[in-house]
């Protein structure tokens, strides 16, 4: 009976010992297959806090129209991404986005789509109340536009952010040459025509008129290119200011451009009144003639893509029309 006895504890005692060892073979086999893993993402700071993004990221959702054109300018074509407005890509992206899976309005993307496509990163920029259900189905990465919007280089910082999210510095720092060498050529061929003038950009859209000031996309294109501003749109902690047809005279410029929304928005039936209107006549850029309509998605595109589009309406508008 005491020799059966033993002979059972001896068994029990050898099999917990087997039993031992193959849970710490697994486990070193887990803790050896999971560093890899690590080994594949790098840790970014973003407006959400701490986000472990993968080095080399194949499929990529962009869920802004910045972050869409920074993608594609930084080399990258985006799996997935939003409209800018009536349901369209930006028009100066035109023949870049093919193959790219519409996910919505920019306000109001759809969680659905973007899980069905399996991303492997997504960014867009804060705030994103719908962060917590992207978190959840893939890392998921917000720069802080609005916190940023009173420097006047937001969007450039905005592309460097990408650029480093992405694991593509190089080929940022490429997009800036292109972009610092075609500001040169331009203010050369300026020369000094445009001294003494005012640069005017006024934007119709959602009901009203407004413009952006030097802290903008377009200001700060125009401020690299040695273009002044009217007083008005020199300055505002916003980056925007608003008209009424009261203040109209702080819309005017010796040089205006002009975006209008279409489709869904108001811009384009509000232009149209008001240029019917004594209050317009009375412009100086009006009277002048050198009122110029450009696209809106170009204008206020906010990616080195859309200022070199903005470069080119520079050269059409203010060297090569008398």
């Amino acid at each position: 009976m005491f020799l059966r006895r033993f002979v059972y504890l001896l068994f029990l005692g050898v099999l917990a010992c087997l039993v031992v060892s193959a849970c710490s073979k697994n486990a070193n086999q887990i803790a050896t297959s999971s560093k890899p893993l690590m080994e594949e993402c790098r840790v970014v700071q973003h407006a959400m806090g701490k986000t472990c993004v993968p080095n080399h990221p194949k499929r990529f959702v962009a869920l802004n129209p910045a972050a869409l054109g920074n993608a594609i300018a930084l080399g990258i074509q985006p799996i997935g991404s939003i409209f800018e407005y009536d349901k369209q890509f930006p028009d100066y992206l035109e023949g870049k986005t093919e193959g790219i899976e519409p996910l919505g309005e920019w306000a109001q993307p759809s969680i659905e789509r973007i899980a069905l496509l399996k991303p492997d990163i997504i960014i867009s920029w804060y705030p994103q109340s719908i962060y917590p259900f992207l978190s959840a189905i893939a890392p998921t990465v917000l720069y802080d536009w609005g916190g940023s919007i009173t420097q006047q280089n937001n969007w450039k910082q905005y592309f460097n952010f990408m650029a480093e999210v992405l694991n593509k510095k190089e080929i940022g720092e490429q997009v800036w040459q292109h972009y610092n060498q075609r500001i040169k050529q331009l203010k050369i061929a300026l020369g000094d025509r445009y001294k003494n003038k005012t640069i005017s950009f006024v934007n119709f859209c959602c009901g009203g008129m407004s413009s952006e000031t030097e802290n903008s996309f377009i200001g700060s294109i125009l401020s690299d290119a040695g273009l002044q501003r009217p007083p008005s749109q020199r300055y505002n902690p916003q980056g925007v200011i608003s008209f009424s047809e009261e203040n109209l005279y702080m819309a005017d410029g010796d040089v205006m451009f002009v975006v209008a929304y279409g489709g869904n928005e108001t811009g384009e039936r509000d232009l149209n009144i008001l240029q019917k209107k004594p209050l317009w006549k009375k412009l100086k850029a009006v009277q002048e003639n050198r009122v110029y309509y450009v696209d809106a998605t170009i204008w206020r595109g906010r990616t080195p893509l859309a200022a070199d589009a903005v470069i080119d309406d520079l050269y059409k508008y203010l060297i090569n029309t008398p």
